[in-house]
């Protein structure tokens, strides 16, 4: 019989799926019980439950490698760091411009993603195995939420493993000999399987507050799965780059395509996705934060309490996670809270998706900052280049300040409900049309321009036809989730990956010429401190701000939108062709690396464009 560790959530060694063996459960020692004892006891099981989720805080996992560079660059956000035209290609600029290699120097690790994705995937399955046989879960529904927990939880990890790396090993029950090695399997078997998982989840799952455990968002709950199980339905409908059928782990290079599984297509996995958003909804569960600004400055501060916006955060500890660290506002070196560190700004909006915003959208100056903080402690802006995500701010973490560190605690966000409603009002109009859609953009849109939300019902009323209208929810997306990185599943899936980046280029490069659409911009900017004396007010960017505002305490910048291939600050080609080196179609996925292949006894290999390599 295995045994389990009661330390199994934090100091077990982590399990991975090309080189694990029971044998490592198996040892005896003082502090291990058989699965019957952990499994029919719900503290023991909670922490073996606890165990999936501490993988995602390992260095390489979540916390370092995954969350810090999946999802740029799109046509939304973008790689801050190519900062001039002579600074040489590297690791992390591979990995963001669609460039990245099995031998990548920043993922070709033994204790990278892929592994240890795959050890909370092994965790998941003893938890699952042993909760199945011993945890009482018809009677008892604290152990059934556990299992939930596990589901989804599991359900997670493999949707971000197909997410990045296309199709993957499928493996649902825990390592032993004769399984030790797989091979790659299509994502469709995934799919079905966690889209299975999820259906039995939602059953034990309990909502938001409706139970002790789900009092905070770092526990998976009801409302998440509901949503998780449209957002893999979406994906697994959707296109991708996909090996010829028969072909998956061969060295396929494939095409984008849809699947060939009449299982996989929107006329199965759409209504059942709609059934579990509209209970969402009608669950009263989960809710828009009135305002936008008070909903991220509510994240900066570690606000965990459930039934509110937030439906799941990944649960760092607070010592733990890189999430501000990576891509708050950038500090060169200023102090705040009374701690000297330079941090921040890895990505940002792309320099032209400050533009994409109508100017009462409150949205625009909370997502797309131009500015940073200075050694000195001044805030000054930052050039036309180089953007930063405003809902990400040291400066903003009250209850926990950042002291400085690799480590900052934020707990970043996977689902929101304004994703359950756009994504509800996606799949009613691909259905049956917009009419039945278009409240739930409109709560959206309303909450975007707070003050005028007549606007934002003008709009949404006036939106005609299927296309118009998916159209529109296309643009709400990036709009509203701008800086959460779900643009480049969303662009993959509409089959508009490449076209869309291609379109970001041109834009981009029509805002250095201050052509097309920008042709009204002199190039001039003015700003100044506002009250807050933690942020800064720029004039020059807009249409109706091209001459010198009115007050005082304005400083000017002369030709702030100019192109100087000297300069990171500004819109030089180079930096506008690195928002993809390679044809993003063929490079959507990253491969899997060396280190992972050459462990795998022959069994994994590279299909799509990286076989070759």
């Amino acid at each position: 019989m295995k045994k389990i560790s009661i330390y199994i959530l934090g100091a077990a060694a982590a399990v991975s799926m090309i080189s694990s063996c029971n044998s490592v459960l198996d040892q005896e020692s003082p502090s291990t019980f058989d699965d019957s004892v952990v499994f029919s006891n719900y503290d023991l099981a909670e922490g073996a439950v606890f165990g999936i989720s501490q993988v995602l805080g390992e260095t390489n996992c979540y916390r370092g490698r995954f969350l810090p560079w999946y999802g740029f660059n799109t046509d939304i956000e973008w790689y801050n760091g190519f900062g001039t035209t002579s600074k040489p290609m590297d690791g992390k600029n591979e990995i963001a411009s669609y460039g990245i290699l099995p031998n990548n120097s920043q993922m070709d690790l033994a204790n990278g993603p892929f592994n240890m994705m795959y050890s909370g995937v092994e965790r998941a399955n003893l938890a699952i195995e042993g909760l199945r046989t011993y945890g009482n879960i018809e009677s008892n529904k604290d152990m059934a939420h556990l299992l939930g927990e596990a589901l989804t939880l599991r359900a997670m990890l493999y949707y971000d493993l197909v997410k990045a790396w296309g199709d993957v090993p499928a493996r649902f029950s825990p390592v032993a000999a004769d399984n030790m090695y797989v091979s790659k399997s299509s994502r469709d078997v995934i799919f079905k399987q966690i889209l299975a998982d999820l259906e039995e989840a939602i059953g034990y799952l309990y909502l938001p507050n409706e139970s002790s455990i789900t009092q905070r968002t770092d526990r998976v709950n009801k409302l998440f799965a509901e949503g998780l199980y449209a957002r893999i339905a979406l994906t697994a409908a959707g296109y991708a780059l996909r090996p010829d059928d028969g072909a998956v782990g061969t060295g396929n290079a494939g095409s984008v395509r849809l699947s060939s599984d009449p299982d996989m297509s929107k006329d199965v996995l759409y209504p059942k996705a709609l059934e579990y958003l509209k209970d969402a909804i009608a669950s009263g569960k989960a809710s828009l934060t009135a305002d936008y600004e008070t909903l991220w400055r509510n994240f900066n501060s570690f606000d965990l309490e459930a039934g509110k916006e937030v439906l799941y955060n990944i649960p760092f500890s607070n010592g733990r996670g890189r999430w501000n660290y990576t891509f708050a506002i950038k500090n060169e070196g200023a102090a705040i809270n009374g701690v000297a560190f330079s941090q921040g700004g890895v990505a940002g909006p792309l320099p032209t998706m400050w533009f994409k915003y109508d100017e009462n959208d409150v949205r625009r100056d909370i997502t797309c900052v131009n500015y940073s903080w200075e050694k000195t402690g001044a805030i000054t802006p930052s050039g036309i280049a180089r953007w930063y995500f405003g809902k990400y701010r040291f400066e903003w973490m009250d209850s926990n300040p950042y002291g400085g560190g690799n480590d900052d605690g934020i707990k970043p966000i996977v689902m929101r409900y304004p994703d359950i409603l756009l994504m509800a009002a996606e799949i009613e109009n691909e259905l049956r049309g917009p009419a039945g859609a278009k409240n739930w953009l409109l709560e959206v849109r309303s909450r975007a321009f707070k003050g005028n939300e007549s606007e934002a019902e003008a709009y949404v009323n006036a939106l005609a036809g299927k296309e118009e209208f998916f159209q529109a929810v296309k643009d709400e997306r990036a709009l509203e989730f701008c800086g959460e990185f779900l643009r480049k599943a969303d662009l993959i899936r509409w089959n508009e990956l490449s076209s869309s980046l291609a379109a970001a280029k041109k834009d981009m490069y029509d805002l250095r010429d201050k052509a097309g659409k920008y042709d009204y911009l002199k190039g001039d900017i003015w700003y100044r401190l506002n009250d807050d004396e933690e942020s800064i007010q720029i004039w020059g960017l807009g249409r109706k701000e091209q001459t010198a505002p009115e007050g005082t305490d304005w400083e000017a910048v002369a030709n702030y939108v100019k192109y100087d291939d000297a300069k990171k600050s500004d819109l030089f080609a180079g930096k506008i062709e690195n928002i993809y080196l390679n044809d993003p179609d063929k490079y959507m996925f990253w491969p899997i690396f060396n280190n992972t292949i050459s462990n795998s006894q022959g069994y994994i290999v590279n299909d799509y464009a990286y076989y070759a390599e």
